[in-house]
């Protein structure tokens, strides 16, 4: 008897598909028009996201705050975004991430507006956005960047967001999961390059991604390692390799005070570069 083979469901297009249900729904109780009105008179400050992780020639962390994933499933019961963001800003963040997806990861835009409203960093909304309509939102919560997932998006759309969140004043964080993605970001000018270890398909990790894709990764660009950094010996490789931040949340949500784990992270890291220093030395 034959037996069929299973088949790996695409985690990608399931979220990218809840996700534009979850828009359009959205939308038909606030047109994107009144989300463009409500932002005529604010300045959205992008800038400073640029400015945060080029400020220290160290460890530049983008602390993530999240109450689930779907590799992990519930990661924090006790889940207040504010919080653990202004723990966050204390222990020496650059920058706060915010996860907004609410079908996958238990997010909501009501976290990104409370979290920028108390810290002084700039925030990026981390999210799976394929709309204008959702970087009308994200602006309006107060973020200073967005993520755009490269292979959530065909070329054309992902150069339409990537123009309408810098009209709008957002910076732009591009993630890529290998070269062909990389290729295409780099083609149509991102400046902010977020590289994943983990595949958004099938969830597995692999911190060769980040070793392989660096070295094409030009230097006037800001190269961010993400996923599956756990030590301080992984953020020392990839700074010498030429990454200039890091975005890191699950290994610190699991411990009991988040903002304690960074600490003691920025603590070694520093301690590794010494020691390297030494040795070079």
């Amino acid at each position: 008897m034959r037996v069929k083979a299973s088949i790996q469901p695409d985690l990608l297009e399931s979220i990218v598909s809840a996700m534009r249900r979850a828009v359009d729904e959205r939308e038909m109780h606030c047109s994107v028009r009144t989300l463009e009105g409500a932002l005529v008179d604010r300045t959205i400050n992008g800038q400073c996201f640029i400015d945060a992780l080029r400020r220290n020639a160290g460890c530049n962390v983008i602390a993530e705050c999240k109450r689930r994933s779907p590799s992990r499933g519930l990661i924090r019961s006790n889940y207040v975004a504010v919080d653990i963001a202004r723990e966050y800003a204390a222990a020496g963040a650059v920058a706060i991430s915010v996860v907004t997806e609410q079908a996958f990861f238990d997010g909501k835009l009501e976290d990104l507006e409370a979290v920028c409203n108390r810290v002084q960093i700039p925030v990026l909304c981390k999210d799976f956005i394929v709309s204008e309509y959702q970087l009308f939102e994200a602006a309006l919560g107060g973020a200073s960047a967005v993520l755009l997932i490269a292979a959530a998006l065909d070329e054309k759309t992902l150069r339409r967001l990537m123009a309408t969140a810098r009209d709008i004043g957002l910076t732009v964080l591009t993630e890529v999961h290998n070269s062909c993605e990389l290729d295409r970001v780099l083609g149509a000018g991102a400046d902010v390059i977020g590289v994943n270890n983990r595949n958004l398909r099938t969830l597995k990790v692999d911190l060769g991604v980040c070793e392989r894709l660096v070295e094409h990764i030009p230097t006037d660009v800001i190269a961010i390692a993400e996923s599956g950094l756990r030590s301080a010996s992984d953020l020392t490789g990839l700074s010498k390799a030429g990454y200039d931040a890091f975005l890191i949340g699950e290994s610190f949500l699991v411990q009991p005070e988040p903002g304690a784990a960074l600490s003691a992270l920025l603590s070694e890291f520093e301690r590794c570069s010494a020691g390297t220093l030494d040795a070079n030395g």
